[in-house]
């Protein structure tokens, strides 16, 4: 793979009238944050100017810089015509008849039999929404909406009502999560500014969260999942080691921010309790005021205008804040056991260039279904089909999730399903491996 280095006498780089005509070894060489190229369906694009104004980030583009970019492109946009419109003036050559469609240790087999798979499953109708699931989804977070602060209102604000009123929060928040996920992956509506517009009102003014700082952050993830340094999900700022490079890297390099090798146990106090109160908070706050997104501010803004309406005459101000934070902790719990037991006992490395397929199952894994725990994930026990096909409505998951398994047999990739229950203690015992490795190799290496 990669073309064997060989050169072609073409046009200059940026001439930009698509003429030119291009090695993978010269593709390649256009990887660095000031010099970016990347290949789609065999045409090489120069994306180091658009990558700026990527509506996605410019990291998400950037990570498949000097890569071919086809996989990616297509399971992240589901207008491609309307997309194409702006490649086009980025268009500087294709690739050399004699070069391979891929680079790097991709599977040419595999991204045919999933292009095949997708085009068939599009022909089913699978990547079309069904409004009524949305507006019932809705609907029952709107209904605990209510129900919480009813149940307050009429009958008071006792100790045994207000964590009544907390757990409907919380539950509304989780779910209003999983419905603006749906929405922030285009997977509703027909037209993306529709999608974009109601992920911007159940974020901003259901869930008081930015739609731009969630873009930002989970098209990285999506994008390479589980890779160092690219996959915002695993940069853990020295606080945890993951997987089984990681802790060995950091043990060998005598690197000790904390001791890992107690991490399983930590966990329990700076993981879940934190990261929805603090962590995400003071995230979303600082992407709205550093890129100045007023927009997004605005839609943050009106949550809590309509959260202390509401709860300020029952509880006073500070008994409101405290409320709140007591919701978001409650909550921060439910999002982290889901979202972590999918990905951090998978294979967590360093990039190796697979094709999409090999790459998302490496660092995803299924929970069994049922009707508790499609709800309590928001279908995202279906964690696989959702990587290989995030545009997709998830009450369809299930629909293509024993022929997705098929297609990993065909081919030999592990298609792992768990239950709920391992789902969650394999996320403490990978972080007991993970730690145990960082302090064999401190000690020992």
């Amino acid at each position: 793979m990669g073309g064997g280095g060989r050169h072609t006498e073409s046009a200059e780089p940026d001439r930009g009238d698509g003429a030119g005509v291009y090695t993978w070894e010269e593709v390649q060489k256009h990887r660095s944050r000031n010099d970016r190229w990347l290949v789609i369906n065999r045409k090489v694009y120069n994306i180091t100017q658009w990558s700026k104004r990527h509506p996605g980030g410019s990291h998400v583009i950037g990570h498949y810089a000097g890569e071919d970019a086809t996989e990616a492109f297509t399971a992240f946009h589901p207008d491609q015509k309307s997309v194409k419109k702006f490649l086009k003036p980025l268009l500087i050559g294709e690739l050399a008849a004699t070069e391979p469609s891929q680079d790097g240790n991709k599977n040419a087999a595999i991204i045919q039999d999933l292009e095949t798979f997708r085009t068939q499953v599009e022909k089913e109708g699978l990547f079309r929404a069904k409004p009524l699931f949305f507006c019932l989804h809705l609907g029952h977070i709107l209904l605990l909406e209510a129900l919480a602060w009813l149940t307050v209102w009429y009958w008071g604000t006792s100790w045994t009502l207000t964590l009544l009123c907390a757990v409907m929060l919380a539950t509304s928040q989780a779910q209003a999560g999983w419905l603006q996920h749906d929405f922030g992956h285009l997977s509703v509506f027909k037209k993306s500014k529709w999608n974009h517009l109601a992920h911007k009102f159940v974020i901003g003014h259901l869930k008081g969260a930015a739609a731009s700082w969630w873009n930002h952050l989970h098209y990285n993830h999506h994008a390479k999942p589980n890779i160092l340094s690219k996959d915002p999900d695993v940069n853990m700022s020295g606080i945890f080691v993951l997987g089984s490079v990681q802790p060995v890297e950091y043990g060998i390099k005598k690197i000790k921010h904390m001791p890992y090798n107690r991490q399983h146990q930590y966990f329990f106090l700076l993981g879940p309790p934190l990261l929805v109160p603090v962590v995400f908070n003071l995230q979303v706050l600082h992407v709205m005021i550093s890129r100045r997104n007023w927009v997004d501010l605005a839609w943050y803004l009106s949550f809590y205008a309509r959260y202390f309406f509401c709860y300020v005459p029952l509880y006073g101000f500070f008994g409101s804040v405290a409320l709140n934070i007591f919701v978001r902790f409650l909550e921060s719990h439910w999002f982290v056991w889901v979202t972590q037991m999918n990905h951090l006992p998978m294979n967590i490395d360093h990039e190796k260039h697979r094709d999409w397929l090999t790459m998302q199952l490496q660092a995803t894994c299924n929970i069994e279904p049922s009707f508790f725990n499609d709800w309590f994930s928001g279908h995202l026990n279906f964690q696989i089909e959702h990587h290989l096909f995030p545009t997709m409505p998830r009450h369809n998951y299930h629909l293509v999730a024993p022929r997705v398994r098929a297609l990993c047999d065909k081919y030999g990739v592990p298609y792992q399903m768990k239950t709920l229950w391992r789902g969650i203690t394999d996320v403490v015992s990978s972080l007991k491996t993970s730690g145990d490795l960082w302090l064999d190799a401190y000690l020992h290496k």
